[in-house]
């Protein structure tokens, strides 16, 4: 992965009083991080008081983690003789445990500098140490000036955005200390019912009303007008999605909704009832993560709380009937999919400090660490408006998601709704800060993690059927481009370089990386979507990669079906598959469209991979042939 850390260093003199300092050599300490310039709308404001205490995390270096990708592409390359041998838990948590060695090369820093040793606590696999301390020791301990900065709607942060430091020799034990830089986010203010976060930010196309359906509207079991109102029996015909399922025992697939974002079962019988009548009286299996609310609240019926939820479960369970549990995952917090990884990954949970508040949003509960069960495959209609967390948080992440795919879970991640600039609509000035208005292109974290599969979005072309190829949709942009924080992974190079060739001079190389990762993956149909909302028929039209990101799960669960019967593992992480020559063909190429921003057309849709909607939309029954040749 990228790395822009700084490499120079200050010298600091670790002393408690005069005669401490006479006695104590000087510590040569390196930059860690630190962030270029502030983020869009946040400004310095003042000092942060000294007394103020904060929950100082420091994230230990995994052990093994630079091996990673050789682990996982052992067991998903399809050309390995190991593929589909995914790994326990408790071998990838031993695998990754941080080192005795790192552990105490941080305790006995910490001690130095005058913290206690019975301040500090671990996490349960060790992985990180926590110690309540004040700004005043924070500054000392790092190096660094923390400030209270102020965003324009009057909330605050305390963060240190000119960076932090680390003594030489620990630094290359430590993934990151939190909190530590500004992010676009606050946890010191409320706002209405909730608190800032940049997990809430990630959010910025809330659901509008979408418009409903005429009165005289009746659906029909045809796959009829999939241009103007796309629905099941559309994306059956679309994709030859016609499954029996037969393991679905077995199987399971689920969806992250964050606390804002309710389903309403009321609409959901509708829409079943319409389209899939035996699944009629379904409800998804329930998991309330870190808010504390059981039995769950079904009935809300504000179309702003229900719209996407609404969304995806009917869509899920729509396509894949009353045999299949589905299951909700509902976040507490600001709604981040850190909060789910925790409650997947015990060994990934901190006592308190693997979250970063500012970015994750604070908790109200006890935060659930392990124990609940991963599905199979994870569908999150999510994304951080861009790669606006710090970078060691993004990396941190990412890597979590490669460790559970070592696990055989699949990992799905909308691509974006704004073409090319973030979902919060911002581009990235010449010095990489985020802005308004033209500059270069800005793609959404985290689909931008090599270890998660990024859907992009497709729609039947005005006046076609779905004979006829589809077209990259044309209402909004499906978000697309090269990551500028992680390095395009190696299967996706010959398809990307076919498509640098094709494009030519076409979009001006100094707007994106060319050697980042590019996203998406793949696609699905994702405009107008019809949805049942607070009991009328609705179209769903601007937020589409939500639409076919639920699609592409539910076909990815039934292949997974279709391997267990066949007494096989599931898919886990697809990408190296999905890309290999095996699969060439399983993929309906899309080559019409673009998604514009910034200032710019955007990509064009090319033959073969492109950045607007990936290999394309899936052929149900190839995918199928192709996961049975392998072991």
């Amino acid at each position: 992965m990228v790395s822009s850390h700084l490499l120079f260093s200050v010298f600091a003199t670790i002393a408690t009083g005069e005669a401490s300092a006479l006695s104590t050599p000087p510590v040569r300490r390196v930059l860690h991080e630190r962030l270029d310039a502030l983020p869009h709308r946040w400004s310095l404001h003042r000092r942060a008081d000294p007394d103020t205490t904060l929950p100082l995390s420091i994230a230990l270096k995994q052990a093994n983690i630079h091996l990673l990708d050789d682990y996982l592409l052992d067991i998903a390359d399809p050309q390995s003789p190991n593929y589909g041998k995914w790994w326990t838990p408790s071998r990838v948590a031993n695998t990754f445990r941080p080192s005795a060695q790192s552990q105490d090369a941080v305790r006995s820093w910490l001690t130095a500098d005058g913290i206690d040793a019975a301040r500090v606590q671990m996490s349960n696999d060790h992985s990180y140490m926590l110690v309540n301390v004040s700004v005043a020791e924070a500054e000392r301990l790092l190096a660094a000036e923390y400030y209270v900065y102020q965003h324009e709607d009057g909330s605050e942060e305390i963060g240190c955005h000119h960076g932090y430091h680390l003594p030489e020799h620990v630094r290359e034990h430590v993934d990151l200390v939190a909190p530590t830089l500004v992010l676009e986010t606050a946890k010191l203010e409320e706002h209405g019912n909730h608190k800032r976060s940049l997990a809430w930010d990630a959010w910025p196309h809330r659901p509008h009303r979408e418009p409903k359906l005429p009165k005289n509207w009746r659906p029909t079991h045809h796959a009829s007008e999939c241009d103007k109102a796309a629905t099941i029996e559309c994306f059956r015909e679309l994709y030859n999605f016609y499954p029996n399922l037969r393991a679905t025992h077995r199987n399971s697939i689920g969806i992250m909704e964050p606390l804002k974002d309710k389903l309403n079962t009321d609409d959901l019988e509708i829409f079943l009832d319409a389209f899939n009548p035996d699944a009629a009286c379904n409800v998804p299996v329930f998991f309330d993560i870190d808010h504390g609310m059981q039995p769950p609240n079904f009935t809300d019926t504000n179309p702003l709380h229900i719209a996407q939820a609404d969304l995806h479960f009917q869509l899920v369970m729509g396509l894949l009937g009353e045999k299949q549990d589905v299951t909700m995952y509902q976040i507490g917090g600001g709604g981040s999919p850190n909060f789910l990884l925790d409650a997947l990954d015990g060994s990934y949970c901190a006592v308190e400090g693997d979250d970063d508040r500012a970015v994750d949003g604070p908790l109200l509960v006890q935060k659930q660490c392990g124990g609940t069960p991963a599905a199979n495959v994870i569908s999150i209609s999510f994304n951080f408006g861009g790669e606006r967390a710090p970078q060691s948080y993004m990396e941190r992440q990412c890597m979590e998601y490669g460790k559970l795919s070592m696990m055989g879970v699949t990992f799905l991640y909308e691509s974006g709704n704004n073409g090319v600039e973030s979902d919060a609509g911002l581009c990235l000035a010449d010095n990489g800060t985020a802005i308004s208005g033209p500059g270069a292109f800005a793609p959404n974290f985290p689909s931008t993690c090599p270890y998660v599969t990024a859907v992009g979005a497709t729609q039947v072309a005005p006046g076609k059927s779905v004979y006829d190829p589809e077209i990259a949709t044309m209402s909004f942009g499906s978000g697309g481009g090269f990551s500028n924080v992680f390095l395009r992974p190696r299967f996706q190079h010959r398809h990307v370089e076919e498509y640098l060739k094709r494009l030519g001079d076409r979009v001006d190389p100094k707007l994106f990386n060319s050697s980042g990762r590019g996203i998406p993956d793949v696609s699905a149909n994702g405009f107008p979507t019809v949805s049942v909302v607070d009991g009328e028929f609705t179209l769903v039209t601007g937020n589409g990669t939500r639409a076919s990101t639920a699609i592409f799960a539910a076909i990815l669960t039934a292949v997974n079906d279709a391997r267990l019967w066949h007494g096989k593992s599931p898919v886990g992480w697809i990408n190296p598959a999905i890309y290999s020559n095996l699969f060439a063909g399983a993929f309906n190429d899309i080559t019409v469209g673009s998604n514009p921003g910034c200032g710019t057309d955007g990509f064009p849709a090319l033959r073969g991979w492109d950045p607007v909607t990936g290999l394309g939309t899936p052929n149900f029954r190839r995918l199928v042939e192709r996961w049975l040749i392998l072991p």
